[in-house]
């Protein structure tokens, strides 16, 4: 619920949009150093302890440190305990992945989308909130919300998951290996990667998926406040309109939802979010209509191209070097999307309608690699080879 005031909240605070990006750059920085550690972690630790651990200082500890900070350096200690998220995505990416089977995975993710679509239906709460006690006290008690919330589910969820096989597998084979051995999977993981097209691609497509998701999650919000001139009583209706038209999508079309059809129904996804990034852009102040259309643009795009993203990502990897690909994965998307929060910051505070135009170059980049990687899959293996990352 604090995710549509927390940029405008720390503007609020005091910070400038040129801080605010270069603490986005920062916990960019920070997400890709875990990035590359992420792998060897979760082999050595497995994928439950580390979920659980790095959860705690990431999520629990930052949204702490995010209600009671007071000025940059606060913030900045918050956006780097967050930075560590990066391990516990692998862990949980791992988690949810390697004991499915390859045509139920995109099935995992919609259901991950259903439970998003049931959280976004509270907002109205966080709105009346923010309106009985402005956007900086109430965006304190969210985030003191959020840390209570999280705390207490992520010790539940430790509880009920339990250790997959392969996670099991990878904590034996490292206890005999040292770092250096993690880094010479890395390179032979580049390496196979640089030789499989259709993986390269869609790559592509996650690296920018990321790039628009931070830009969007950052700014977008905050020009929707600031450029646009949208209330925040009625900013925070927007999350529970998203919900409904994400539950009507899920509603219609969740059948359809098959891996077959995958890349047809990612390229869908991605076009309605560009036609709803261009529409915030080029809408006049105070519009609410456009702003509403764009919403439900968004959620459905969201529904139709997430779990694609995901699972065409997922099912081209090897299960066995999982934890490795997802470390590259990770440091590709951060070397390319840390520039664009502080470059997003100084184009915001030349004109704010930059960042949703930002946004949209992205997405039709993405469009472009989705459509590449389509192309590329015939002919090309659907997962990369065991044998090729062995150290």
């Amino acid at each position: 619920m604090y995710t549509t005031y927390a940029s405008v909240y720390m503007l609020q605070t005091g910070l400038t949009s040129v801080e605010l990006g270069w603490l986005t750059t920062m916990n960019l920085v920070v997400q890709m150093l875990s990035a590359l550690l992420s792998g060897y972690a979760t082999d050595r630790m497995g994928r439950k302890k580390a979920l659980w651990v790095t959860d705690l200082v990431s999520w629990s500890a930052a949204a702490l440190l995010w209600a009671v900070s007071h000025d940059w350096w606060g913030f900045a200690l918050a956006f780097f305990f967050n930075g560590f998220q990066r391990i516990s995505t692998t862990a949980w990416y791992c988690l949810l992945t390697e004991d499915t089977p390859a045509n139920m995975r995109s099935r995992v993710f919609t259901a991950l989308q259903v439970v998003a679509t049931v959280a976004g239906f509270f907002s109205p709460i966080a709105g009346w909130l923010i309106h009985r006690t402005g956007v900086v006290l109430g965006t304190r008690l969210l985030y003191l919300y959020a840390f209570a919330s999280m705390t207490t589910m992520i010790a539940i969820r430790h509880q009920g998951l339990r250790e997959t096989s392969i996670g099991r597998t990878r904590m034996a084979e490292t206890k005999r290996f040292h770092l250096r051995h993690e880094w010479r999977r890395i390179r032979a993981a580049i390496k196979t990667l640089s030789r499989n097209r259709a993986l390269m691609w869609l790559f592509g497509v996650y690296v920018l998926w990321n790039v628009q998701m931070s830009i969007r999650t950052t700014f977008v919000t905050a020009y929707q406040m600031d450029a646009l001139r949208i209330p925040p009583s009625f900013m925070s209706l927007l999350p529970a309109l998203s919900s409904l038209a994400m539950a009507v999508c899920l509603a219609t079309f969740a059948r359809r939802f098959h891996d077959d059809h995958g890349y047809h129904w990612m390229q869908i996804g991605i076009g309605l979010l560009t036609a709803a990034t261009i529409l915030l852009a080029i809408s006049a102040p105070r519009s609410f209509a456009p702003t509403i259309i764009a919403t439900a643009l968004t959620a459905a795009g969201t529904v139709f191209a997430n779990p694609f993203v995901e699972s065409l990502v997922a099912n081209a990897m090897d299960d066995n070097e999982r934890s490795t690909m997802l470390a590259v994965l990770n440091v590709l998307i951060l070397l390319s999307s840390s520039p664009s929060g502080a470059i997003t910051g100084y184009l915001y505070a030349w004109n704010p309608r930059s960042a949703p135009v930002f946004a949209a170059l992205a997405l039709v980049a993405s469009l472009v690699c989705g459509e590449a990687a389509r192309r590329a899959r015939r002919g090309t293996p659907a997962a990369l080879s065991t044998q090729d990352l062995a150290p």
